[in-house]
Parts: structure tokens; sequence; C-alpha cells
């Protein structure tokens, strides 16, 4: 009964820090954070330590799911490049460098074991990133490799993950058979993410319509993948990854307006208390871990996490400003009809936002507690600390920092995605137009109706071109119209919401313009009386 009251007493904890975060223009997940780490020292709170096998399976499915379904295809295939040498590059570089740094700055600590510290603080969070950058006005490059980065790089920094726990639990470790593993753990978890998603893309299109029930199917989806990748012993991350990939692409013909209005804002909610709980989770228990670390000064504890947390920033910068600079360098020469410039500034953004959050966290935690001869995980405690100092440090100082740094190098953002938008809405109008003009001249549909719906759109054309803010939905709320014109209705919408799709396949709008306009498009449908 406890274990309940101190799960409801930290949701009313989130959720309160969240509003006040947005009163007092903090990222929420700095001021979570910062709670946290005070929340665990209050003496009449019990000392809660979560079972490690549970932190993978209910945190990071769900997480990474709904990271995969808000990632932009074409945008993500015009920033390949730099996003695979982060996500990939970066995110093994940072393992390595710091795993021999860790190996040379903590007594006693073996060479495997450092390497677990490497793993599971070198990839940077998306939610603290996307959070952070928020309302900064960033460039839409700088926003789409920052969270292009952060999905793959979980993938990759937690298959990494896996391998140096195993080398630690075991005892032994091969290089060689490590890599032929890892090749086919990630090809194996690829595999079975688009074999889920195409079995799940069955399911929504046989229950089309039935909003419940399908986001229900949602909410189970990561786990059942993650699951059944881990049980035949290859990457659930990468499988959750892919199916959520997958799916998005496939997202605006598999589900019925009122199960994306529906979905979304269930899935909002999940995520966000799923993030709040688990930064509030540390806290609870800091005491518990610090008390767990014998014979090493309190001095010495923050010397270790400040050296690490400064190795972690430090490598970002070193690998991201030159790296950056040689591949531009061999994309001008491949393509030297475009030639782009070097961007200095912006390059040192993303640089710079390489925070660490949720994913490192779930990791320290999923620690097993012993070892194959039954000893405890050494140094599992010392390394939580370690995690919770690269998490404070990168949150809350380049976090705070990450604002001033764009102003002072005056960095602005751009307006591709709202001409983007723009250009797709007055399309989609158009089409609707043309699909009411093909409806006159059948002449079964009465002319005031035709010219009404015309009216409609042509004023909402003449919004768009004028003042555009958010294109407002038609207002058919309380209006009784007979079968055959709400048929009309919904088809005109239909036309419109059928163009929109084809502009995102086509590669003219990206998946966040598709889904803004879908929304309102899903809303103006939801008004129609059945």
């Amino acid at each position: 009964m406890k274990e309940i009251e101190i799960i409801f007493g930290l949701l009313v904890v989130v959720t309160s820090l969240a509003a006040i975060a947005g009163k007092v223009k903090i990222p929420y997940p700095i001021l979570l954070v910062l709670v946290g780490a005070l929340i665990g020292f209050v003496p009449f709170l019990p000392n809660y330590e979560l079972n490690p096998d549970i932190v993978f399976l209910v945190f990071l499915p769900p997480i990474l799911y709904s990271a995969a379904w808000y990632t932009s295809w074409r945008d993500f295939k015009e920033e390949l490049r730099p996003i695979s040498l982060l996500a990939i590059g970066l995110t093994l570089a940072t393992t390595t460098v710091v795993g021999y740094i860790a190996y040379w700055l903590i007594d006693g600590i073996s060479l495997p074991l450092a390497f677990v510290i490497g793993a599971i603080v070198s990839p940077p969070d998306a939610v603290a990133a996307t959070s952070i950058t928020l309302g900064l006005n960033l460039p839409k490059k700088v926003v789409t490799i920052l969270e292009g980065e952060s999905l793959i790089n979980d993938a990759i920094g937690l298959v990494a993950y896996r391998f140096a726990v195993a080398s630690v639990v075991t005892g032994s470790f091969s290089l060689a058979e490590a890599t032929t593993s890892f090749f086919l753990v990630s090809l194996g978890g690829i595999l079975i993410g688009l074999l889920f998603g195409l079995l799940v893309a069955r399911l929504h299109k046989w229950l089309f319509n039935n909003p419940a029930i399908e986001t229900t199917i949602t909410i189970l989806t990561p786990f059942i993948v993650y699951l059944t990748a881990e049980n035949i012993h290859v990457s659930g991350v990468l499988a959750v990854v892919t199916t959520g990939l997958f799916l998005t692409w496939r997202a605006p013909e598999l589900f019925s307006p009122q199960t994306r209005l529906q979905a979304f804002a269930t899935w909002d909610i999940i995520i966000f208390l799923l993030n709040g709980f688990i930064f509030l989770l540390i806290g609870l228990q800091l005491p518990h871990i610090m008390e767990k670390i014998p014979g090493i000064s309190f001095g010495r504890l923050i010397a270790y996490g400040i050296g690490i947390s400064l190795a972690v920033i430090l490598i970002r910068i070193i690998w991201v400003m030159p790296v950056s600079y040689l591949s531009l360098l061999i994309r001008n020469r491949l393509h030297p009809e475009k030639i782009r410039k070097f961007q200095w500034r912006q390059v040192f953004i993303v640089a710079w936002t390489g925070l660490r959050g949720v994913v490192s966290l779930a990791a320290a935690m999923a620690l097993p507690l012993t070892i194959a001869s039954q000893e405890n995980f050494p140094y599992r405690s010392l390394i939580l600390f370690i995690t919770c100092c690269v998490i404070f440090i990168t949150l809350v100082f380049q976090g705070l920092a990450l604002p001033f740094i764009i102003k002072f190098l005056k960095v602005e953002g751009d307006t591709s995605i709202e001409e983007e938008e723009i250009h797709a809405r007055l399309l989609a109008a158009q089409a609707a137009l043309d699909y009411l003009n093909e409806v006159e001249l059948e002449g079964d549909v009465s002319v005031d109706m035709i010219n009404w719906l015309k009216a409609k759109h042509k004023a909402r054309i003449k919004q768009i071109r004028t003042e555009y803010h958010h294109a407002e939905p038609a207002t058919t709320s309380n209006i009784f119209l007979p079968d055959r014109y709400l048929q009309i209705q919904k088809a005109v919408i239909a036309a419109e919401r059928s163009m929109v799709i084809q502009l995102r396949r086509e590669g003219v709008i990206n998946d966040e313009s598709l889904r803004k306009i879908e929304h309102d498009l899903d809303l103006e449908e939801a008004r129609l009386k059945k």
C-alpha cells in the first residue's frame, strides 16, 4: 500500500512542478531534476529501490516509441550524414573515451565497468533536448539533427551498454565475438521491428475507427515488441524504434480522425508522466545510493562526477566541430552544384546541446544487482551516483546556459516549416474547391450547399494568404445537415487530407507540417454530426 501512495505522491509532485516550470519559464526537466535531487533527503520518506529488471520495460519502450512517432522522415533523410556521425560515431567515441577516462580516474575499477559508465552516459536525451530548446527559435536543421541523433543514439548506446554489462556479469569479453553479436543483435532487432510494424498496421486497418481499442493497441505495442525481441535475444530497443518509424509513415492511412485525436492526447500524458516520474525517482534513491558507496569520501565522489561530466561535454564539442567541417567539405566535393557554407554558430549549438536524461537514468537504474557468481554488481551505486551527476550537470548547467549562448551567438530560427505548412494548407483548400466543382457538375447537390462550402474554403484561402496564425477549422458543430451533405463535407475533408499526405510523400512538406494540418482536419471532421 505504501508503494502505491508513493507513486501517487510522485505523480502529484510531477504535475505541480511542471505547472510551476511553465510559470517561472524554466524547462520542466531542469526543475524536476533539481527537486528530485532534494526530495530524496526528506527524512520521513522511505528508501525505495526499483527492481532493475522492470526499469527498461516500464520506461524505455514507450519513450523510444513516442520519439520515433514524432520523427520526420524527410528531414531525417536530408540530415542523415550529420545525424549518423553523431548517433553512431560520437556515441561509440564517447563510450570508449569516457570508459578509459573513468578507468584512469576511479581507483580500483575494471575496464569493463568503466565502459559500462561510458555506455550509460553516451546517448543524449531527446526529451530533455526538445523540452529545453522549445521556444528558443532554433533553425529547423539544428532541431532535426538533435532529434534524429537522440533517436538513433539511444539504440546504439543501449546496445553497447548491453554488451558492456554482459562482460561484467559473465567476467569474459571478446572483441570479435562482441562485434559479430552487435551486428546480429542490431539486425535482428530491426527485422523484428519491421515484422511487428506490418502486423500492427494490418491490425489497425482491421479495427479502423475504433478509437478506444486502437489507442490501447498503441500503448501495448512498444511493450510487446520489446519483450518479444528481448526474449529471442535481439535488440528490443532497435525493434521498438523500427516499429515506431514504420508506423509513423503509415499513420495517416491507418487511423481515423477520432483515433488520432484520442491517441495523441493519451500519449502526451503518458510520456509527460513517465519522464517526470523517472527524474524524481532518482531523487528518492540518492541517499540510499550514497550509503552504499563505502570507503570513498564525499569530495572524491563529487570529483568523479564532475570529471566524467566535463569529459562528456568536451568530447562532444571536440568531435562535433571538426567532424562537421570535414563532413561539409566532403559533401561539397560530391555535390559542387549545391555548395553549403560552414555555419559554425549552428554547429556549436549542436555541440553544446548534449543533454543527458531519461535514457541514461533508466540504463543506470537497470544495472543488475548481482553478477554470475551471485556477488553484488561491483560499483553499482557509484555508477548510479556518477550518472546522476552527469545528468544534473548537463541538464542544469548546459540547459540553463543554452538561451544565453544562442543570444550571444545571434543564432536565429528560420520560417521554412511555417512556409511549408502555409503552402500545404493552400493546396489542400484548393483541392477541396476542385472536388466541389466536380460535385457541382454532377448536379445531385443543391447549389446553395455547394456555394456555402466554396465560400468557406475561399475564406480559408484568403485568411491564410493575408494573416496566417493558424487556419481556423470550419464551425459546423451545431448544424444539423442531411446525410448527403455530411457525405459531401467529409469527402471535401478527405480531398484535403489526401493532398497533404501526397505533399508529405513527395517531400514537399515534413511530418510536423502534416501532423498540424491533419490535426485541424481531424477536428473539423469530428465536429460533423454522424
